[in-house]
């Protein structure tokens, strides 16, 4: 007993503070503990097919048997991960940029985009003198802000929706990013912006795009979305494509969780576009001395699933289809909530939850209204009023639709 007292005494983690729960994972966990039969989660940002269930798409599968019959060995990958994934990533990226046939694209695999965000963060810290500070948009999604931190970059928001309208403000963006210093490190979602599903027009990109050339800001692309916003690869990377194609040299951050549905495989991809192949060596090696420390070296199952799928004709056909379907289920699902709230007699203008796009859209709801739908309809979403889509399906969408008409009513 004195034993066991003394050694109580001389903690050394007494002084460690409760951290706050993550506000996603409360969602899940108090949606868990409902027992109600009616309970919808619209808080969790995974893809659910209509019965609610996690979906393996069908090209994943193909890959999957391919690479068991393929009697593979579990070696370690070298620091930058698996080669055919990293080449396979950079080409659906980027396509027919010129800096793919000019080989200078610094490519390292990673733990999905979050880790592709800490290396891309760690690299401009120990690199860019010229900022200490990360612009981001408001809103953003939260980790975003975290990331930055513990890189130890300062973050700082700019313009970016407009609740007013539940849409973009694009004249507060580009003001804020013309004020902002020259050559401030800018973070910009690809596709599908995180909460609010509000994205930039081709039009209001190629704007942006002489803003930077003009500002000579850095392009700091997050991509988690290419394919599942539109169902289409080609129009998601427009973005990083025009930057790319005009000259900039970017920063892009690939995630491979929601496109593949491979959310627990941690699939990710870090790239910078470099001015020639020497310079592209250089960057490499810098990029593999931050990781070495960080994890040492990447998994290698999600690589291979996805290199297989995309360099395997027929796989990559499917996949193509199967990115469509995941896509346009959530693009129905939005028709049908906006329908079903026209059904219970709502009068107020839905329409921007059609207009939004990719997984989240932001309703308009305020706090106290999510309050009342968790607590009278056991319908659960973030505070902020964000939904995700794939919450929703062809058995819960007027229910849900009804209940919001009730507490915005």
């Amino acid at each position: 007993m004195l034993f066991r007292s003394l050694r109580r005494a001389v903690s050394f983690w007494k002084d460690v503070p409760q951290g706050p729960p993550d506000p996603i994972l409360g969602i899940s966990e108090a949606f868990k503990r409902d027992t109600d039969p009616k309970k919808v989660n619209l808080g969790v940002g995974a893809y659910r097919d209509d019965n609610s269930k996690p979906w393996i798409l069908p090209s994943v599968k193909k890959a999957e048997d391919a690479i068991y019959n393929g009697k593979g060995d579990h070696e370690y990958l070298p620091i930058e991960g698996f080669d055919a994934f990293n080449t396979s990533a950079v080409k659906l990226a980027y396509a027919d940029c010129p800096a793919v046939a000019d080989k200078r694209i610094a490519a390292c695999q990673s733990l999905s985009g979050t880790g592709a965000l800490r290396l891309g963060m760690a690299f401009l810290k120990r690199f860019y003198p010229k900022s200490n500070t990360v612009l981001v948009p408001n809103p953003t999604w939260g980790n975003h802000k975290t990331i930055a931190k513990d890189s130890g970059l300062d973050w700082k928001e700019y313009t970016y929706y407009n609740p007013a309208n539940y849409g973009l403000n694009f004249n507060g963006l580009v003001g804020d990013l013309e004020k902002a210093p020259d050559g401030s490190i800018v973070l910009l979602h690809a596709c599908a912006h995180n909460p609010t599903g509000v994205d930039l027009t081709h039009a209001e990109w190629d704007q942006l795009y002489d803003l930077f050339a003009k500002k000579n800001h850095v392009p700091f692309f997050d991509m988690a979305y290419q394919g599942f916003a539109s169902g289409n690869t080609d129009h998601d990377a427009y973005a990083p494509r025009k930057f790319v194609k005009g000259g900039k040299s970017i920063l892009l951050c690939q995630s491979f969780a929601k496109n593949f549905g491979l959310y627990g495989e941690r699939i990710g991809c870090f790239s910078i576009v470099c001015d020639d192949a020497a310079e592209k060596d250089r960057v490499m090696s810098q990029v593999k001395i931050l990781a070495r420390p960080m994890y040492s070296n990447p998994p290698i199952y999600g690589a291979k699933v996805v290199s297989t799928v995309l360099n395997t004709p027929d796989f990559n056909k499917q996949w193509l289809a199967d990115v469509k379907t995941m896509a346009d289920r959530i693009i129905n699902m939005r028709a049908a909530l906006v329908d079903g709230l026209k059904t219970c007699g709502s009068t107020r203008d839905w329409s921007h939850i059609t207009k939004q796009i990719g997984m989240f859209a932001f309703t308009g709801l305020k706090a106290d209204q999510c309050q009342r739908l968790a607590k009278e309809f056991h319908i659960y979403m973030t505070m902020d009023g964000r939904i995700s889509l794939a919450g929703l399906n062809s058995k819960n969408v007027n229910y849900v639709a009804e209940a919001i008409f009730k507490v915005s009513n």
